[in-house]
């Protein structure tokens, strides 16, 4: 059984330390648990790796969020993994910082990756993992919070909640969406 875990962000030194990148950190996360290293491949960086006898390919696309579908609908074809073996991992304005929020389908928020997975794979029916970043802006500045960098409060916190959200994927691919769900939703 294959299982495709999705980090949604940006490349470029940049973007890197940024809170639209948090899908790239929980990726990264991830591989490091299972011993893998990032390799870049055909849209984007691929870590291919096993949990618990069950295949895991790690990827952070390197098409920029707003394209993200096209890296997962390619993926999703070459090792033939169906749409409930996918995990999407983003940020999320409307969750306070750190909150996990994990669902099966739902709409795409106002969040461009989501919107661009939506469009190219035609449904909404995958499941996501959501970070929450809070929206702690002035009007008309989202652009500049999402693509901002953590504040010192946030750095405090953002490692241990990155080993929450990578042990909540690991966990979809063994225990499945509702196991996960019940485990960790809110935590």
């Amino acid at each position: 059984m294959k299982y495709l875990i999705v980090g949604l962000g940006n490349k470029g030194a940049e973007y890197e330390n940024t809170r639209h990148n948090i899908g790239f950190k929980v990726a990264e996360k991830i591989a490091e648990t299972l011993e893998v290293s990032f390799n870049t491949t055909n849209f984007g960086w691929m870590a291919e790796g096993k949990y618990k006898g069950r295949k895991v390919l790690v990827l952070k696309p390197d098409t920029y969020m707003n394209l993200s579908g096209n890296a997962v609908k390619y993926w999703m074809q070459k090792e033939n993994i169906p749409l409930e073996n996918i995990m999407i991992v983003t940020d999320d304005l409307v969750l306070p910082f750190g909150t996990l929020r994990m669902k099966m389908k739902g709409s795409d928020a106002g969040h461009n990756g989501l919107k661009n997975i939506n469009e190219v794979l035609q449904t909404q029916n995958y499941a996501r993992l959501r970070f929450g970043i809070s929206a702690d802006f002035s009007e008309g500045r989202q652009v500049d919070y999402v693509l901002g960098t953590w504040n010192e409060e946030e750095k405090e916190k953002l490692s241990e909640r990155i080993e929450k959200f990578s042990k909540a994927c690991l966990s979809f691919v063994f225990a499945g969406i509702n196991n996960t769900m019940s485990a960790f939703n809110g935590k």
